[in-house]
């Protein structure tokens, strides 16, 4: 989702004669250790065409160029559409309209594997830096905040805040992402338990403790907090400060110099299967998934293509949102995961800003663009917020601007008329499982279900963004690889480099491991 741009000033070497593989693959098309025989390569099933699904397809096929490691891939997606919750609309249906993002909006520089992603497949960004974004913040009957840059607001927001806040919120996001890049160096870490990489980086406190509790016991003013931040977390994962962990409310406000794609994001997931060589087969739901004794293909896909055994299996979806039979030894396994219900409301309007008397607003007061929300009033026993964002994004022709709304409930047209001065054109209304519900826990779903069966979405309660999907599905395919073929992404290491290739990497600061080895 769209994060709140202003809230904050807040992301080969060559193998050549090195086998990453067990030899048996090449030397013969039955395996000794089954009683069937084996015909082609190995298959690998991986389920679902979202970010995290797409990529794993992709890292895959980085192992089939650089070392020849001989296998199948089927990508199943049981919807028509590639990009998982990236999805795009056109203004009044019409394609001649740059089409408007309903879902995975935006991304940063930091996002090393988007961001790589747009340099390789020769895709378009649009800077949304240069939108106009003076930014409010609303608490259902109060404008708390009205920035738009000028020395004056600033000067209004120094004095309801003080100084040391966003400074103290600046400082702990930057050591957490300064924490976060590691995953793209050659000492990246390899994990099958998440909680342990949390604690690998020193975020036990991040993940086991509320946004609210975190960043006000480390020094944060309460209203900055529940103000500030949080209209942060409401825009981009629906949920208030005090029910969020700490880790996901940091990502919420880590987002300068925000981009997205020019036709819409999902083309980057299109782009990472074209490349990958994959069989993808869309609109193909699979049913169920069963495990057999055999340990060349222990694994049968039923789906409407019929059964298809594997060798291994990637699971790249929600799993409670799949509706997909697996043994019930490994859906013990992951605990019930709710999700935060979003409605999305893209419309056109002539009218060029929110209506003044909606917001109480004097005739000489700039009217925001981007209207963000807290929650804060409802604890002191005032009206909630009637939705989580209100956000201009630019204008469609010379008198219409597309304008998008995030809220938890619909909005009626006879509001909507009302918020918009009765100038209200081309409506379009979108509701889906928009991201993870995210509270305080230490513990997380197991990446690794059983030998051959992988879970990407098992980061997904840690942290939920398209890039993080992509790192997520590299760790299961370096899994997957070492464990089935003796190698990974880049080789026969699973992780760690030689001293001369870690030299090297430290030396690039464009190296992004997996792209690069």
């Amino acid at each position: 989702m769209r994060p709140a741009l202003l809230v904050l000033s807040l992301v080969s070497s060559s193998f050549a004669l090195q086998l990453p593989f067990k030899v048996p693959f090449f030397q013969s098309t039955f395996s000794s250790e089954d009683d069937e025989p084996v015909r082609g390569p190995p298959r690998i099933a991986v389920i679902g065409a979202g970010a995290g699904g797409s990529s794993a397809a992709f890292w895959i096929s980085k192992a089939q160029q650089r070392f020849g490691l001989d296998v199948q891939v089927d990508v199943y997606e049981k919807t028509s559409h590639i990009g998982g919750r990236s999805l795009t609309v056109y203004p009044h249906h019409n394609n001649s309209y740059e089409p408007v993002e309903l879902g995975a909006s935006i991304f940063i520089k930091a996002n090393k594997n988007l961001w790589r992603a747009v340099q390789e497949f020769n895709l378009t960004l649009r800077d949304l830096s240069q939108e106009d974004n003076n930014l409010g913040v609303w608490d259902g009957e109060e404008l708390l905040i009205n920035y738009g840059g000028s020395w004056w607001d600033t000067l209004k927001v120094v004095y309801r805040y003080g100084v040391m806040s966003p400074r103290r919120v600046d400082s702990l996001v930057s050591s957490m992402l300064k924490q976060y890049s590691t995953l793209y160096t050659v000492d990246s870490p390899k994990w099958e338990n998440i909680t342990d990489l949390a604690q690998s980086f020193g975020w036990m406190d991040l993940v086991e403790n509320t946004g609210a509790d975190y960043f006000t016991s480390n020094g944060v003013s309460p209203k900055y907090v529940y103000e500030m931040i949080e209209a942060a977390t409401r825009v981009n994962y629906g949920q208030n400060i005090d029910s969020i962990h700490a880790l996901e409310a940091a990502c919420s406000v880590s987002a300068t110099g925000a981009s997205q794609v020019e036709g819409g994001n999902w083309q980057m997931f299109d782009r990472f299967l074209n490349h990958s060589g994959a069989n993808v087969y869309t609109d193909t739901k699979v049913t169920r998934i069963s495990q057999k004794q055999s340990k060349s293909r222990p694994w049968t896909v039923q789906s409407g293509k019929g059964s298809i055994d594997y060798k291994a299996v990637i699971l790249a979806a929600p799993f409670h949102q799949s509706d997909i039979e697996i043994p019930e030894t490994l859906a013990s396994q992951i605990p019930e995961q709710p999700y935060v219900h979003l409605h999305v409301t893209l419309l056109t309007t002539t009218s060029p800003s929110i209506n003044r008397e909606y917001l109480s607003l004097p005739p000489n007061e700039k009217v925001p663009s981007m209207l963000l929300t807290s929650y804060d009033g409802v604890r002191q026993g005032r009206k909630a917020p009637e939705f989580n964002s209100i956000s201009y994004h630019g204008k469609i022709s010379e008198e219409e601007w597309i304008v998008k709304i995030f809220s938890e409930v619909p909005v009626e047209d006879n509001w909507l008329n009302s918020v918009f001065s009765g100038k209200v054109g081309w409506v379009h209304r979108t509701e889906f499982d928009a991201y993870p519900k995210l509270p305080p826990s230490s513990t997380f779903p197991p990446v690794k279900l059983d030998h051959g069966f992988y879970y990407v979405n098992a980061f997904e309660p840690f942290i939920s963004t398209m890039e993080t999907e992509t790192v997520a599905s590299r760790n299961v395919v370096d899994l997957l690889l070492n464990e089935e073929f003796g190698s990974s992404i880049c080789g026969q290491r699973i992780s760690g480099s030689t001293k001369g290739d870690v030299a090297t990497a430290a030396a690039d600061k464009d190296f992004v491991l997996g792209w690069d080895c």
